[in-house]
């Protein structure tokens, strides 16, 4: 008898993705894909402002919001205000999320911070806030949860890296630092998990539309689009991908076609590093 397509189950249904990162933008996204796909989405943001960058930040309505849209979408929400340099913070909520769920299976490290200086005028609290939130965040997020993967024998960890953990840009060192570190670390602990069955990625993404980019924009005094092109230089006719890109990585990524990948990059850059 053949399958009503219609009704197939999804591969997410029921799995546990972790992510920080998770109110706005391109975490958000990820939230509400896997959510249309019956998974249950822990999310974690600050929801709050910090002193860098000065740009806007993700609020506590925001996170109220991402519930409310995750459980619309046929998903089940737990979501969480906290601080990715704060291990109280996130060991909390990776042990609510285990009460509740009972598993994590899919980890989605993409909280971060960007802004523009030139390497040797940035201030220590600059550079300082740059790797602790984008780098040392990634690490402590995954050092909670890492345990329970081993526990279960599987799993997947995707680092949100950037078209900067490959290449330098000018203006950009501190955050650079810290995406280029965010590979380094996925290489070690990809091949310290493989013995586990747990995979380990990371995504390289050019220039994403994004309440970070109109953060950077107003920075600059100049559009979205102005930010995004001078920055990029992408070979396809686009300033920037849009979130839901990232969304669809990352199911591919988490899901069975992505069975065979780990220790590697998955680069969607627009053909920026080609150019």
């Amino acid at each position: 008898m053949p399958i009503d397509s219609q009704h197939t189950v999804s591969q997410f249904a029921g799995r546990t993705i972790f992510i920080t990162g998770a109110s706005r933008g391109q975490g958000r996204a990820v939230a509400l894909a896997f959510a249309s796909e019956g998974a249950n989405v822990v999310g974690f943001d600050l929801g709050s402002p910090i002193p860098y960058p000065s740009y806007n930040r993700s609020t506590h309505d925001d996170l109220d919001r991402l519930a409310q849209d995750v459980e619309k979408a046929g998903g089940h929400a737990s979501i969480h205000a906290g601080d990715v340099r704060n291990s109280g913070d996130v060991s909390a909520a990776v042990d609510e999320a285990i009460d509740r769920f009972g598993h994590i299976d899919i980890v989605f490290s993409n909280a971060g911070i960007c802004a523009y200086g030139r390497s040797w005028e940035l201030s220590e609290e600059e550079w300082d806030a740059a790797l602790d939130i984008n780098l040392r965040g990634g690490w402590l997020t995954t050092k909670y949860i890492i345990p329970h993967l081993i526990e279960q024998r599987s799993g997947v960890i995707i680092y949100n890296s950037s078209v900067a953990g490959i290449r330098g840009f000018a203006r950009l060192a501190h955050y650079s630092a810290s995406k280029f570190g965010l590979v380094g670390l996925a290489k070690s602990q990809a091949i310290e998990l493989a013995p586990y069955g747990i995979r380990v990625v990371t995504i390289h993404p050019t220039a994403v539309n994004t309440p970070m980019n109109d953060g950077l924009a107003a920075l600059e005094g100049k559009t979205p689009e102005e930010v995004a092109e001078a920055s990029a230089g992408n070979l396809l006719k686009t300033p920037w991908i849009e979130p839901q890109d990232i969304a669809e990585a990352v199911k591919y990524l988490a899901g069975e076609s992505g069975r065979y990948l780990t220790g590697s990059g998955l680069v969607l850059d627009a053909g920026l590093l080609t150019g």
